[in-house]
């Protein structure tokens, strides 16, 4: 055979795949955006014009640096046009449905209570799921745990991880939990004698929720994880800002300091997290009992146990789906972030409205006292706190840890009888927007008022809270971070008594979530020492 020709042919396989990356490229970013945008056009969904590759990124980027580039003037609630003004200013030319271009990815932002609803039902829950964008960006923070799974693989998943935290095993956490807040306030107490009386909560509530989810889902203690809990700040960090470069193609293979960076430090973060899974399957073989064992069997134990079973079943052919140690690695990334993240900025933004809202923080204290007399909480206390709970609503109501909630269409899909969702088209719901809307919570709705939700007045509708989602993909950890917030805050209210320092900086801002820029100081006064 003559050299041209073999070498012709080993050529072939190349020009096959050069052929196919084309083909996948112009399809990503031209044809199948071409097809989206008509299919909605057609429908008289419109939005801002977008730029080739780029869409409206810039737009969106430009208009968020403007609106965060300072502090808020006052302290004020009102805070949607801040973080989210690309929203504010195409709802009201293009309407409550529009699109807008992130990249060539199109997302259709719906605020429709209704559309809503059953974008989340069960209904969809088959055909809808995290886009290629958002799991690549979060590829090394969290991993492909259930935060990013879908379809079968989210399924099962799911069905793994929901009895951790199911009410039987939560009532064996309080215990353990009420330890934890009872240290932090011997911390504070201890702050306040060394240094005035004028503390940084956010760090506080940091520790405290991270010590919190070591000890009772990860059998170790905050000061053992917080290196975990350091390389997952400094990944969400690098995330937020390498993912503004995806809508280029073939940007995940472009080398740069931020890829660098994070492929370093998610390589300590996995070797520490099989550490840890090695230690706890040493413990499991030897029958010894985990430090969280007092408070049932932690999500890891849950982990390694359905790690051993679907391997068994694999090996059989009775299973294909299973727990390999990479995706018990991201599970455990995402439990670590989501179980410790959620909490903490949900206690540190009630803080700062308790310790702006006296007459509130008040209340809340006299059912605290009520209801627990001089002892901490305990399991049968926390449905009696409805004050407590109301403050906890109001709270995720004004500052959701999520300002969005994204859902992307594998199928066609129609909502409320009349928007069609091509597929491969995002759907994303802007959920701050929602929680602040005038036309669903009244003229006062940037305002802190726990008595909506004051038992009595009903449920908000379907579709207009949603502050860990809803439907079957809600987040499997929200009855957790209730429970917590309420032990958490019941003993604090007990403990001490606080304003906002003059040195507070009123200035929310998005990095993946909603946290103060600036932290939240506050004034304490220590109250009698209770148990």
């Amino acid at each position: 055979m003559a050299p041209v020709v073999v070498l012709a042919l080993a050529a072939l396989p190349l020009l096959f795949l050069l052929a196919k990356a084309i083909w996948v490229t112009v399809s990503c970013y031209y044809l199948t955006p071409a097809r989206i945008r008509r299919i909605l056009s057609r429908q008289g969904v419109h939005g801002p014009s977008p730029r080739l590759l780029v869409g409206n990124l810039r737009d969106v980027s430009a208009l968020v640096a403007e609106s965060t580039a300072g502090d808020m003037g006052s302290l004020s609630h009102d805070i949607v046009g801040r973080l989210l003004p690309h929203y504010v200013l195409w709802s009201k030319t293009f309407g409550r449905v529009f699109v807008y271009w992130y990249g060539s990815e199109p997302r259709v932002c719906v605020t429709d209570a209704g559309m809503v609803r059953e974008l989340l039902s069960s209904k969809h829950a088959q055909v809808t799921g995290k886009s290629w964008l958002q799991r690549q960006g979060a590829k090394h923070f969290i991993g492909r745990g259930l935060l990013m799974a879908n379809g079968a693989t989210w399924s099962h998943q799911r069905h793994v991880v929901a009895p951790a935290f199911m009410a039987d095993r939560l009532r064996g956490r309080v215990g353990h939990m009420a330890e934890c807040a009872r240290q932090t306030v011997r911390a504070l107490r201890e702050a306040v004698a060394r240094g005035g009386n004028e503390v940084e909560m956010g760090a506080h509530m940091a520790r405290l929720a991270g010590d919190v989810i070591a000890r009772t889902e990860f059998d170790t203690s905050y000061d053992t994880g917080k290196r975990i809990f350091h390389l997952l700040e400094e990944l969400q960090r690098l995330t937020a800002r390498s993912s503004r470069y995806l809508w280029v193609p073939g940007s995940q293979y472009f080398p740069s300091k931020y890829r660098r960076e994070i492929k370093r430090l998610n390589g300590e973060l996995e070797q520490m997290l099989k550490e840890s899974i090695q230690r706890s399957r040493e413990i499991a073989d030897e029958g010894r009992t985990p430090t969280a064992g007092a408070c049932g069997q932690g999500l890891l134990g849950m982990l390694l146990a359905e790690m051993e079973k679907k391997k068994s079943e694999k090996e059989s052919g009775q299973s294909e789906l299973g727990y390999d140690t990479q995706t018990m690695i991201d599970e455990c990334k995402t439990f670590f972030f989501a179980g410790h993240e959620t909490s903490a900025l949900l206690l540190t933004w009630a803080i700062m409205l308790l310790a702006t809202h006296p007459e509130w923080q008040d209340k809340a204290r006299a059912e605290v006292a009520q209801v627990c007399g001089d002892a901490a909480p305990a399991a049968d206390h926390l449905p009696k706190l409805t004050v407590l709970q109301m403050v906890i609503n109001e709270t995720l109501r004004l500052y959701p840890p999520a300002t969005l909630l994204p859902r992307m269409a594998f199928e066609d899909i129609t909502l409320g009888g009349e928007l069609r969702v091509p597929r491969g088209a995002s759907v994303w719901i802007p959920v701050l927007a929602i929680h602040h809307d005038e036309a669903v919570w009244g003229a006062d709705a940037h305002q802190f008022r726990p008595d909506r939700f004051a038992p009595g007045r009903g449920r908000p509708a379907a579709g207009r809270f949603l502050p860990f989602a809803a439907g079957p993909r809600n987040c499997v950890g929200q009855a957790y971070a209730m429970v917590e917030a309420k032990v958490v805050l019941a003993m604090l209210l007990a403990s001490f008594r606080f304003g906002i320092s003059d040195e507070y900086r009123h200035a929310p801002v998005n990095v993946l979530t909603l946290r103060p820029r600036h932290g939240v100081p506050v004034r304490l006064l220590p109250l009698q020492q209770r148990t």
